[in-house]
């Protein structure tokens, strides 16, 4: 039964299937490649927060303007006066607003002060910011208000209607309240309150605190200034609402601190007017940087984090695309884009409107050591790499630069090159799977073509009716049809053989077989000369018993062979008398010694070898004519020695060469009655040469005199 398996093609598909293990390397590559530019990033980061905080080392007017503030900073609460470029038009609008409008602060549910009922967001809620230009502070109210009611006319009460608070602690100390309730929109005046925190009491009104009152289509926008002689650095905006005309009923209060508590008030902050001007020219630097003192309050900041994302990738489509670049656009492009994870152009940034910097980096800078941070938005869309450095003046840390960069350019250039390397890798996987199929076919079908031939060459019978053609390719499966076109050719040579040997045997066989036949038979036709055929018989059996003697011969001498023990013997004196005994054995014959080595000793068994020696002289012998001289030589060859044997007579047919150290082959031309031969001599002598680690040869002398036998050992 055929076992289930695998084919070639399988295999070699399934074995391709490692190659699947380069993109996971080429990830993993280009991950460790990120991780690197995540450090060059935090090291540029780090060098150019040195380089800032070097322009303001040993320079403590910058952060004179600083030294009174309180160390708590409470975003809404406490407002940061931003420097106005230009002067400010009060007329309600915005327009003046427009480049610091991102830097106003929202007031809703989180800012609610006092409220009669139920918060509805679009009843109230207000932007709002504070601004300095040269002796004035600003301030801006962009509020919502679903239902506007102004105080009545010669009405003296001016909490029955819509209204802002204003509270503050004077240059001289005083802690005074102030509102403004106008009776239609347009130009503003403050009232000064009374000293009872439960009343809204006007008590005079203030002129320096003026603006505008502008009606909008979603509420009202409110623009004041007032010197900033007036206040210390405490205050506060809230501001009231009324919705019901008739009743006049107070819903709620939303402010940036609780007017009527003094110890509620928050902070005025400026930011430092000349750190920003030094700062300003970083903009262009691909970060946002910011400056803080050692309360970590910002004093600057300078760049947006939307657009720092480290450095700008070239992206876009070429001018003229190829025919890869139009595939790579319209096919992989779409799905490398579903599979990386592409930076957010927007995310949340939560230090938009920070009015003071926390973080391990900050605190390790303001202690005296640079460090850097990394941390993710609230949105998880990007991630934000940070660098502190301290500022220094006589030794003492006056405050730290922070610059900020994300890393949508690291991310986009690793998109960037993970998708060149996948293109790569899935051409090489695809040309890598198709030429290992290839591969896998040609040679599945070379293997196939040599079954198929080795199938031919042999019938169903078991018999060779032919042969299969050798490759001439170099590699393992032309090896391959090579041995079975050699093994076939002796398979044919050894079937040719034993077909022979049948032939021969039988031949061998028939004549004394028939001579004692014959010799039986004549017994019983002419009993008188019984004892003549009796011998004739005799001779028959005789014959018969020979040439099964000469068959087990070469059985008993491999059996002998086992049971033999080696010994060392000199080769020439055994030759030497080898020699001698063929000399009067066959007198008839001249034998030539020639003994061209030193004593050499050799390790085997002597009557063994003898035999050997006795198999191809008995063959030369035979082969010679009277007289003819046979030559022995033994010479010294490579790193062994040779025996020789030559005579003169009969050459060896050409197809036979091969053929006639085999048992029982044999190339005489007839049998005799008194002698059977059945080629086992040289196969003996072949036995004997093998066992004593030696081999033999026979050819036809290269002057086609005779024949050669060479022994090597």
């Amino acid at each position: 039964m055929m076992k289930f398996g695998l084919r070639l093609r399988a295999k070699m598909l399934l074995l391709s299937s490692f190659l699947l293990a380069i993109p996971y390397l080429g990830y993993q590559y280009v991950w460790e490649l990120e991780s690197y530019l995540r450090i060059g990033q935090e090291q540029t980061l780090v060098g150019t927060a040195s380089a800032v905080a070097t322009a303001l080392h040993e320079r403590p007017a910058l952060f004179d303007n600083q030294s009174e503030f309180l160390a708590d900073v409470s975003p809404g609460k406490d407002l940061i006066a931003h420097d106005i470029q230009y002067p400010v038009q009060l007329d309600g609008r915005l327009d003046d607003w427009q480049e610091y409008q991102h830097k106003m602060l929202d007031y809703g549910a989180s800012s609610l002060i006092e409220q009669s009922q139920v918060y509805r967001p679009a009843s109230l809620q207000f932007k709002h910011m504070v601004g300095k230009y040269e002796q004035f502070l600003y301030a801006i109210f962009d509020v919502t208000d679903d239902n506007l009611v102004f105080r009545p006319q010669n009405s003296l009460r001016v909490d029955r209607n819509d209204f802002l608070q204003i509270a503050m602690v004077t240059s001289d100390g005083l802690f005074k309240r102030y509102l403004i309730a106008p009776y239609e929109p347009g130009w503003v005046n403050a009232y000064l309150l009374d000293q009872n925190t439960d009343t809204l009491t006007p008590v005079s009104l203030e002129t320096k605190i003026q603006g505008q009152w502008r009606i909008t289509s979603q509420g009202y926008n409110i623009e004041l200034r007032f010197p900033v002689s007036m206040l210390s650095s405490n205050i506060a905006f809230a501001i009231g609402d009324v919705d019901d005309e008739v009743s006049r009923q107070f819903n709620y209060l939303i402010g940036t601190a609780n007017p009527t508590n003094v110890d509620d008030l928050g902070n005025v902050l400026s930011p430092s007017p000349e750190i920003e001007r030094i700062i300003s020219g970083l903009k262009y630097s691909n970060a946002r940087i910011w400056v803080v003192d050692n309360q970590r309050r910002v004093l600057a900041k300078s760049g947006d984090i939307l657009t720092a994302g480290g450095f700008t990738v070239a992206e876009g489509r070429p001018a003229n695309p190829n025919a890869w670049q139009r595939f790579e656009l319209d096919y992989l492009k779409p799905l490398y884009q579903k599979l990386l994870t592409k930076p957010a152009n927007e995310f949340i940034d939560d230090l938009a409107n920070a009015y003071a910097l926390e973080g391990t980096d900050i605190s390790n800078a303001l202690s005296g050591q640079s460090d850097t941070l990394w941390r993710l938005t609230s949105d998880n869309k990007a991630i934000i790499l940070s660098a502190a450095h301290p500022i220094y003046h006589d030794g003492d840390v006056m405050g730290a630069v922070v610059v900020e960069q994300t890393t949508h350019g690291i991310r986009t250039l690793r998109n960037q090159a993970l998708e060149k390397q996948f293109n790569f890798i899935l051409a090489v996987i695809v040309l890598g799977i198709l030429s290992l199929f290839l591969l896998a076919s040609r040679i599945s079908n070379r293997i196939r073509d040599l079954r198929n031939a080795t199938e031919s060459a042999i019938d169903h019978t078991g018999k060779i009716i032919g042969n299969i053609r050798p490759s001439k390719s170099a590699d393992e499966i032309g090896d391959l049809s090579r041995t079975f076109h050699q093994v076939l050719d002796k398979l044919a040579q050894y079937n040719a053989y034993l077909e022979n040997m049948a032939s021969r045997l039988s031949h061998e066989l028939r004549t004394p077989v028939a001579v004692v036949n014959s010799s039986l038979d004549n017994i019983l036709l002419d009993p008188e000369n019984q004892e003549t055929y009796t011998q004739r018989a005799k001779e028959g059996i005789s014959r018969l018993s020979k040439i099964l003697n000469n068959m087990s011969e070469a059985t008993r001498l491999e059996e002998a062979i086992k049971r033999s023990d080696k010994e060392e013997f000199d080769l020439g004196a055994l030759l030497t008398s080898c020699i001698e005994g063929y000399r009067m054995t066959h007198d008839e014959h001249k034998f030539q010694l020639d003994i061209d080595v030193d004593k050499h000793v050799m390790l085997g068994e002597p009557d063994l070898f003898a035999q050997m020696l006795d198999k191809v002289v008995t063959n030369a012998v035979e082969f010679s004519k009277v007289g003819d001289p046979i030559k022995i030589r033994a010479f010294k060859k490579r790193q062994g020695v040779a025996i020789s044997v030559t005579n003169a007579g009969t050459l060896l047919p050409d197809n036979m060469k091969n053929q006639l150290l085999n048992s029982m082959v044999s190339v005489r031309a007839s049998t005799t009655s008194e002698s059977s031969h059945l080629g086992l001599g040289l196969f003996i002598a072949k036995i004997i040469a093998e066992f004593h680690q030696g081999s033999i040869e026979i050819d036809n002398l290269p002057d086609h005199s005779g024949v050669i036998v060479l022994l090597q050992f």
